[in-house]
């Protein structure tokens, strides 16, 4: 069957595909009016297991379900919707209800967006030494919406919430001048939703520039498994890879940053096929997902997937905590039950797919990934260490919180053994107070 992307972006489209009960309905049109919505056709034909509805994974993570919200806004909307208040108070009530949500965690406003000649570039982030994100405008959607996505803010239609730029003259600025900087990654949304002369064109400025510090270009995508036929049969399919091979043969590593959430998203013809031809181009792909509640809260579903994306030839990357935004209460699980599936993950894999790393929280410091549960003259703790920092310094460094089986992120932590305070915490008091940190970097 060949597929066209038709998209389905409000929960009356879903009558047309299957029949759900009419609580479901009620629920996603509510919960929709908040979060974002959209799903295509690949996803409820290929994807979704109409015979296990509510309970299917796949479901659960790309239609809106209730528990998405707590009960005082679902009452709120819910009412709203029933009352027909009209649009305009609809959306006054939904915006109300996302700056609720903590919209941009981790401090992406605040403290990520970098500066030329004292101006802020809202499309870009730079938070760590090596990496500068780039958000292209053309990007900011995606082929269907994760439920857990940090990045939902791009999605509702609130202007101020969005990253987006079209200045990819600003970007090689940026790189040229930050010698530190040795990757640059796109995102958004999804940059493959682009049509590749779109994204080609931020590409090429960075080849053509030929910047010795710049080795890495990555790009941050969900269309292996949401719309691998971005690789096979769309009109300019052949175009994206042939561009993946002139990156690759400017001497820069392509580095394909795969979200692959459930074994279900790789059991396709489509996606197999998909996969060979972009790793035809030299380009690598590196996959990564959070632990997420209701979806893959489980070590046999984390081990059924690592050893097929080997299979597949993709490299495990990273293995995340669900950030501490939007819908987090629905599918956030506690730090030490998230250690405990990553343990039995590993015990589960051989060493190849061992290339996994985590369970790591991208929060304000940086990326902190749990070591594991420690015994230190019978004081049990937490040991952990951040893979990234604000402070490359901070790299690499044990340390340890009290042992806390409800925490699910690092601000519920405590320090251990009598110490007042995590060893970064005065340097990041002050980094956060510093004109430096509003640029994201040193």
């Amino acid at each position: 069957m060949k597929y066209t992307p038709y998209m389905l972006h409000n929960y009356k489209s879903i009558r047309q595909l299957q029949s759900v009960s009419p609580e479901i309905i009620e629920a996603i049109e509510v919960v929709g009016s908040v979060l974002p919505f959209k799903t295509n056709n690949y996803v409820v034909n290929n994807l979704i297991d109409w015979n296990n509805i509510p309970d299917d994974p796949m479901f659960k993570l790309t239609f809106p379900q209730k528990e998405m919200l707590i009960p005082e806004h679902f009452t709120e909307m819910a009412s709203a919707i029933k009352n027909n208040v009209g649009k305009t108070q609809i959306k006054e009530i939904a915006n109300k209800i996302r700056l609720e949500l903590n919209p941009h965690p981790a401090g992406q406003i605040e403290y990520n967006v970098p500066s030329i000649e004292g101006e802020k570039i809202y499309g870009m982030q730079h938070k760590y030494r090596e990496t500068v994100l780039f958000f292209p405008s053309q990007g900011q959607t995606c082929h269907a919406y994760c439920t857990f996505c940090f990045r939902w803010p791009q999605f509702v239609g609130i202007e101020d919430l969005k990253f987006a730029s079209r200045e990819v003259e600003l970007l090689v600025k940026y790189v040229k001048e930050h010698k530190e900087v040795t990757d640059v990654l796109f995102t958004g949304g999804d940059p493959l939703i682009m049509k590749t002369t779109h994204l080609e064109t931020y590409i090429r400025a960075l080849l053509d520039a030929d910047i010795p510090n710049l080795r890495h270009i990555r790009i941050g995508t969900k269309s292996l498994s949401y719309w691998p036929y971005r690789f096979l049969t769309d009109t300019d399919a052949d175009d994206l890879l042939r561009l993946f091979e002139e990156v690759k043969g400017a001497g820069k590593h392509l580095a394909i940053m795969a979200h692959f959430n459930h074994p279900a998203e790789l059991k396709s013809d489509a996606v197999t096929k998909a996969i060979k031809r972009i790793l035809k181009t030299g380009a690598v792909i590196r996959t990564q997902s959070p632990i997420l509640r209701h979806i893959n809260d489980s070590a046999t579903v984390w081990g059924n997937m690592l050893r097929r994306q080997i299979a597949l030839g993709c490299i495990p990357y990273y293995m995340f905590i669900v950030r501490n935004t939007g819908a987090q209460h629905y599918f956030s699980i506690p730090l030490v039950e998230a250690w405990h599936i990553f343990q039995e993950t590993y015990q589960s894999i051989s060493g190849i797919c061992r290339t996994l790393r985590g369970p790591s929280m991208s929060c304000i410091p940086g990326k902190i990934q749990i070591l594991g549960v420690a015994d230190v003259k019978g004081e049990k703790a937490l040991a952990l260490r951040m893979i990234q920092g604000r402070n490359p310094d901070w790299v690499a460094r044990p340390f340890f919180a009290k042992y806390d089986e409800k925490a699910t992120w690092y601000n519920e932590l405590k320090p251990a053994f009598g110490e007042e305070k995590f060893f970064f915490s005065d340097e990041l008091e002050k980094r956060l107070d510093t004109d430096a940190l509003e640029a994201g970097c040193e």
